[in-house]
């Protein structure tokens, strides 16, 4: 077990430094100049350079990363609390902290990413189970209209719909708009209530595709489990069947899903970009094409490196959740 610990744990710093170091890449690979954006429209070269100067990019590639993986490290003298330089460094566009920007935008996208999850599993695990159980019936016909709708339409054209039907014709959830979880003050519009309220559409959009993906997975995988010779050989014994269906047949047919989720769950990062823009939701992806259309590095590099931290942190997790899911497997 702590072989395997060491080895991941290994594997996860190379894959972030490899992130950061191809994001560095693309972004210098793009034919701009962030002092020129900088300047403005009536950009001189006096003032050019001052700009690169003071931000930094008149200096080498290889020497502006290596400051900003110097900040990154827990112990390094480039940055920390006790100094100027926040660690995800500064905007090229308002001078902002990046840690500000983030720390601002990562509870939006987090509680779009896995509250949708949650609506999804909840949507996929009863369809999913019933149309193994009941195999060819209605349930399961319609079971299988909602996979190829969910897998076929676009997640955009899924919010419009909603938006529009049930925020602005039936006026019953807010189409735009995020609402804090945690209530400040004299503050009404916040609080867990509002915080559900605002995100109802935008869960239920984003639920859509992963919900239709994951009726389909989980259905062939009880299917498959319910024909195995130990799910006959409990119901020969005797065995109650929800004792069968608990012990025997969900807690191999889910073990696929728990995997697929910890994928899942950092695709969904990438892919909560659709959904915020649709709702306006000041998220991660926002923040990301908002730093994207103004070359502001710093920005874009810090959200890469959010998103990659958790993607690798959540899959080690599900990784060692696999262990307590089914006990024959045993990690060396």
């Amino acid at each position: 077990m702590l072989r395997y610990l060491i080895r991941r744990l290994l594997w996860a710093v190379l894959l972030f430094v490899a992130v950061t170091i191809v994001t560095y890449i693309i972004f210098y690979a793009i034919p701009a100049d962030p002092a020129r954006l900088a300047c403005g429209q009536r950009a001189t070269p006096e003032c050019i350079k001052r700009a690169a100067h003071y931000l930094g990019t008149d200096r080498p590639l290889y020497f502006q990363y290596y400051k900003f993986f110097g900040r990154l490290m827990p112990f390094s003298f480039r940055g920390g609390p006790h100094l100027k330089e926040p660690r995800l460094g500064r905007s090229f566009t308002n001078r902002q902290s990046v840690n500000s920007v983030v720390a601002h935008a990562a509870p939006v996208t987090a509680s779009l990413v896995f509250g949708g999850a949650v609506f999804w599993m909840l949507i996929a695990l009863p369809v999913g189970i019933l149309s193994a159980l009941r195999p060819r019936s209605l349930l399961d016909r319609i079971a299988m209209v909602f996979v190829l709708v969910g897998i076929s339409a676009h997640p955009v054209w899924i919010g419009l719909l909603f938006a529009y039907f049930f925020g602005f014709k039936a006026g019953l959830f807010p189409i735009t708009g995020y609402s804090d979880f945690f209530a400040h003050s004299g503050d009404t519009s916040a609080g867990p209530v509002q915080w559900a309220y605002h995100l109802v559409l935008p869960w239920a959009t984003f639920a859509i595709l992963f919900a239709a993906l994951y009726v389909r997975m989980i259905r062939a995988n009880v299917m498959e489990t319910l024909n195995e010779d130990y799910v006959r050989t409990a119901r020969a014994k005797g065995a109650p069947e929800w004792l069968v269906m608990r012990s025997h047949v969900l807690r191999n047919a889910l073990l696929p899903v728990v995997t697929m989720l910890g994928m899942d769950i950092g695709i969904a990062l990438g892919g909560a970009i659709f959904t915020e823009s649709v709702y306006g939701l000041p998220g991660l992806g926002k923040t990301a094409i908002t730093a994207i259309d103004s070359f502001d590095l710093p920005t874009t590099q810090g959200v890469v490196v959010f998103a990659t931290l958790v993607i690798i942190v959540f899959n080690l997790i599900i990784d060692l959740l696999y262990a307590v899911i089914d006990p024959r497997i045993r990690l060396s």
